[in-house]
């Protein structure tokens, strides 16, 4: 019988895997059902290059058509998977069964629901497809009115966009802080003010409590306040999508759940990308990175082929607002202390966890933020004290 992986879900993790099964020499059937009509495409310039207008969506697309037909990987765009059955080893679209040996689930997250008052109005958008970018684009003018509900990367990103094409816009979180759960709050400050520099209002603390017409024309804060706007977009967060492999039997607790190899409570089935979490740094954790998606899904597809090797990485980020690159290397949750450190190259915040470092925040440092990687990869510690002495150099503790 030949072997056949399919793969469900249509994003980075999806082509990562399927690139790396024939990089690696797998002769047998590959196939990517995708949700959506378009064959693999990067997401994180849909929040950048693509909503400004710099790039065409071809220049989005992760491989050229050609690619995947003269490697042998059938892409089912617009295809979406209905039904998994592990024990059968079928996989349902509609009333077509389609039988696999081997399955990766690749199924990503999606934004999550509007409350009901903010559902299906005409210029209220959210950002996490193609779909939503270009229906977007078509309310982005300059002049307009913009309100941002939500102060992380992808409604902070949107915002820099938006204001550099003269837009007004004014974002609203509902924490203390923006970017709270994902930076500590000396990077959030800089943030904020090279926000408020390029005229960008911040509102934190609050939230919108309703809004008035149809396409929405006004926004009314818990403050009491009443904001004008032509344009909203809606930046909450995500949730895995899981839908499918519970309706299966298989593991999930906010995520599919999966071992260090990548493999679910079902034999045979893996999952990778924004809908699996994993172990790392002795928790259970959700990666939604672009790194997470390429790096898991080629160890699930080692794996798959009899490679197995425990995937432990060191997470990295990246946000670009205006002419300002922060880059975020491991995982700062749960810290204690926040060491700052400024140079002639930038800023970075080292973060530490009872005197052991766990992660650091560089902006417009791209050499401490390869050094951090360096020195967490390697389980080597930097004395915080250190950190204060304009003379030292971490890269001195590399060996």
């Amino acid at each position: 019988m030949e072997e056949h992986v399919a793969v469900v879900g249509g994003g980075q993790a999806a082509a990562a895997l399927a690139i790396r099964l024939r990089t690696k020499g797998f002769r047998g059937r590959i196939t990517i059902y995708g949700d959506e009509p378009w064959a693999p495409y990067q997401r994180p310039p849909l929040s950048k290059k693509y909503l400004s207008g710099e790039w065409k969506r071809e220049r989005l697309l992760l491989r050229s058509p050609s690619y995947w037909s003269d490697n042998d990987i059938d892409i089912r765009a617009g295809c979406a998977v209905t039904s998994l059955d592990p024990v059968r080893r079928t996989l349902g679209r509609g009333d077509d069964l389609v039988g696999w040996t081997k399955l990766a689930l690749t199924t990503g997250a999606s934004p999550r629901p509007l409350p009901s008052w903010l559902s299906n109005l005409e210029n209220v958008c959210e950002l996490r497809s193609l779909y939503d970018a270009e229906r977007m684009q078509r309310h982005f003018r300059k002049g307009r009115r913009l309100l941002v509900i939500g102060g992380g990367f992808v409604g902070l990103e949107t915002a820099a966009v938006a204001a550099e094409a003269g837009l007004r816009v004014t974002v609203v979180e509902s924490a203390a802080r923006i970017l709270e759960r994902a930076v500590c709050p000396a990077t959030s400050e800089y943030f904020r003010r090279l926000h408020y520099a390029k005229g960008v209002r911040i509102v934190e603390g609050c939230a919108v409590r309703r809004v008035v017409g149809g396409p929405v024309r006004e926004a009314e804060l818990t403050s009491g306040e009443r904001l004008e706007t032509d344009l909203v977009l809606v930046g909450i967060g995500v949730l895995p999508n899981v839908e499918l492999a519970a309706r299966a039997g298989i593991e999930t607790r906010d995520g599919i759940l999966v071992d260090e190899h990548g493999r679910t409570s079902a034999a045979d089935v893996w999952a990778a990308g924004d809908c699996a979490r994993f172990p790392l740094c002795g928790e259970l954790i959700r990666l939604e990175s672009v790194q997470n998606a390429i790096e898991q899904a080629e160890a699930v597809a080692d794996d798959i082929l009899g490679e197995a090797a425990p995937y432990a990485p060191v997470p990295w980020f990246w946000s670009d607002q205006y002419d300002a690159k922060l880059q975020i290397a491991g995982w700062n949750r749960g810290y204690t202390e926040v060491v700052a450190c400024e140079t002639d190259r930038g800023l970075s915040n080292w973060y530490y966890r009872e005197g052991r470092l766990v992660a650091v925040d560089s902006i417009n440092d791209a050499r401490t933020f390869m050094v951090a990687k360096k020195l967490l990869s390697q389980g080597i510690n930097v004395d915080p004290s250190k950190l204060t002495d304009q003379a030292f150099d971490p890269r001195s503790l590399l060996p």
